[in-house]
């Protein structure tokens, strides 16, 4: 009997530890499944957040299907070089430094398409953050937030100031005009009232409410992600196309007569090349190449570079104003004063670039201010307005009876080369227009004596 009950006594034993080592395999399958599950989940939900940047990135249009793929790409290696997983906070030397490395094994286009990639991601995760914030906030504090994101967008896109400032002003009179109203309340027919509106009550011109639909259709597309397009072309007024205001030879010399200094040279540039005001006030020094008797438009209208001529009778007018404009370079550079504003990513891949001779202002500014965007003090080229004024005033000093502004100098332009001879795709090249039917407006205004036309009274 002593045997059976060891042999009972050693096979409950053994049926006990086996018992325990099935359970102890079964928790260590267990907690290898909940492990396994959880690592899967972490890769689907980045996966998931991969594709969600996708699809933010195209239906805002911050770049084209082709592209898109390399973003993602250029974000994923950025993870994997700063040995952190996807979607964790990044410090700024770890993007510094992986922009170095692929700097040394890449093209600059590709840097530059990764820094952008790299922009555009970090903005996405930020809107995330917020987006979960803003409703917590006030009205005024969602629109204040709302305002800021749009902001950044528009510099993400590479707008310019002066349409960052316009539709950010449209936008807080939008604003008004809800009477507070929360912006995540807004629909189409809130859009439709505004623009009435500003057609009927306000009476504003076409262009004022094309320039006011277009702010409002970023806001929605690019910030409250809403979709207005089915009501675009309802919405957007019909512009009327209008003869542009011509000087004749003989008005452009009495305009000229009632003018002087920095004015008159901007104004003769502007006739004498066709530019534009803002073509004309950012001009570089190394834009003017007085051997080849051309001048080189930078980013012009719709971020296009163009060459132009230049007039054999401003090279003198040039050489002069330019040594008296390098003494106030030559000035900045003893006082270690900061340079130049560079355009898009120079000043951060040449940051000594601003302080060369070649980037300064062909007409720069009396005075120091502080640049809008870096908050930094540093010498800006000539303010718009100061030519304005003094167009204004020389045409009422020469009594000419049309209304003149500085455009009306590059449509003379124009006008006056067709008057010439020059065929319409030279005159197109030279003002920089995309679509030959925006030159061709030139044809209705040009002297009739040109076809030899002779009126029925004569």
């Amino acid at each position: 009997m002593a045997g059976v009950y060891l042999l009972d006594t050693h096979a409950h034993k053994t049926g006990q530890a086996c018992t325990q080592t099935c359970a102890s395999r079964t928790e260590t399958r267990r907690n290898r499944l909940i492990a396994g599950s959880r690592a899967c989940g972490t890769i689907f939900a980045k996966i998931r957040g991969m594709q969600a940047f996708k699809t933010y990135l195209l239906a805002r249009r911050m770049t084209t299907p082709q592209a898109v793929d390399f973003h993602l790409h250029w974000v994923r290696q950025l993870y994997r070089f700063s040995h952190k997983s996807l979607g964790a906070a990044l410090t700024g030397e770890e993007i510094v430094a992986y922009l170095k490395h692929l700097a040394q094994r890449h093209e600059s286009w590709q840097v530059d398409q990764a820094a952008q990639a790299i922009k555009l991601y970090q903005f996405f995760e930020k809107r995330k953050e917020t987006s979960h914030t803003q409703a917590a906030l006030g009205t005024d504090g969602q629109w204040r937030a709302v305002a800021d994101d749009m902001r950044n967008m528009l510099r993400l896109k590479h707008r310019s100031l002066r349409t960052e400032n316009a539709y950010l002003g449209w936008v807080r009179r939008f604003y008004r005009f809800l009477n507070g109203r929360s912006p995540h309340q807004l629909e189409s027919a809130h859009v439709k009232d505004f623009m009435t509106y500003l057609a009927v009550e306000r009476k504003v011109s076409v262009s004022t409410q094309n320039q006011a639909f277009n702010a409002i259709l970023f806001l929605f597309r690019h910030t409250l992600d809403k979709d207005i397009e089915d009501i675009a072309e309802a919405v957007r007024a019909r512009r009327t196309r209008r003869l542009p205001v011509v000087l004749t030879k003989a008005e452009m010399g009495r305009l000229f007569e009632n003018m002087s200094g920095n004015n008159l040279l901007m104004a003769r540039t502007i006739y004498g090349c066709g530019l534009r005001l803002a073509e004309c006030v950012s001009l570089r020094v190394k834009d003017v190449d007085f051997e080849r008797e051309a001048l080189t438009v930078r980013a012009g209208k719709g971020d296009k570079d163009r060459e132009t001529v230049l007039p054999k009778s401003l090279k003198g007018e040039l050489i002069g104003h330019l040594e008296k404009v390098r003494s106030i370079y030559n000035k900045d550079r003893e006082m270690d004063a900061h340079g130049v504003m560079l355009p898009g990513a120079l000043e951060r891949k040449y940051p000594n670039a601003g302080k060369e001779w070649a980037w300064f202002w062909v007409f720069p500014s009396h005075r120091q201010a502080i640049d809008p965007k870096s908050r930094i003090l540093r010498r800006h080229h000539v303010h718009r307005g100061n030519l304005r004024r003094a167009i204004k005033s020389a045409a009422l000093a020469a009594d000419i009876p049309k209304r003149v502004t500085v455009h009306t100098l590059r449509h003379s332009f124009a006008t006056h080369m067709l008057e010439q001879g020059y065929d319409i795709r030279t005159i197109q090249d030279l003002l920089g227009h995309t679509d030959l039917r925006t030159t061709m407006i030139y044809t209705h205004v040009v002297s009739k004596n040109r076809y030899g036309v002779v009126s029925p009274l004569d």
